[in-house]
């Protein structure tokens, strides 16, 4: 992909993750001690994630009883029985969550330059909470909630091309997670996808993903 070709009409974000720093692992290790022996630590990070996966292609309900049944499911490979309470501890992390450092300053560029919209796997009351912390201008925010799915499912993506009457060819899509937004969005026609790399989940080679490591980055290649 050539600089030139990044002049979208929109600009759309993953936000945890990708903007925020997703930092719900130090709560977990405390949901765990005690219960789990140090060394199953990794093992269980990689399989809790693996169940978030699954839990969201499902049909919709709340992101925190998606963090309590992945949680859950996680546990039982483990011995462990259920944990009354960590869906809403897990919650709790995400909204207090703050933007990874490249964030503020290139995102506000961005929004005085470009629409922004954020498409995000969170209720809606999350967002209420996390989009100020940027202090960019958005043009739209879309969630789970408000599309009754969550990334990868199609439908969240339908529900973003609906709301804005647009196809997917006015995008540029920006995310940290390729399972959950690059791979469904170029099986759907969107090409124009960028990966910025917080080096939580491998690449996708075959999906004409563009990698930066920052916004900074991503700013030159849209002429900012």
């Amino acid at each position: 992909m050539t600089e030139t070709n990044f002049r979208p009409k929109y600009i759309s974000y993953d936000v945890f993750g990708t903007l925020i720093n997703f930092t719900i692992y130090p709560t977990t290790q405390r949901l765990l001690d005690g219960r789990i022996p140090e060394e199953q630590w990794l093992d269980f990070k990689k399989i809790f994630r693996a169940y978030r996966f699954d839990e969201v292609q499902g049909d919709y309900k709340p992101y925190e009883q998606i963090l309590q049944d992945a949680f859950d499911r996680a546990g039982k490979r483990f011995g462990l029985g259920p944990t009354p309470g960590a869906g809403a501890e897990l919650a709790e992390a995400v909204r207090n969550a703050a933007p990874h450092e490249d964030v503020p300053a290139a995102l506000k560029l961005q929004g005085d330059n470009y629409k922004l919209v954020a498409l995000s796997n969170a209720d809606t009351s999350f967002l209420d909470i996390t989009i100020p912390k940027f202090g960019a201008e958005w043009h739209a925010v879309f969630t789970a909630e408000q599309a009754q799915a969550y990334k990868p499912r199609l439908q969240a993506f339908e529900y973003m091309l609906d709301s804005l009457n647009a196809k997917p060819e006015d995008f540029l899509h920006v995310s940290s997670h390729p399972l959950y937004d690059h791979i469904p969005m170029f099986n759907i026609g969107f090409r124009d996808l960028v990966m910025l790399d917080r080096g939580a989940e491998p690449f996708a080679p075959g999906y004409g993903i563009t990698t930066v490591k920052s916004l900074d980055e991503l700013n030159k290649l849209l002429g900012l």
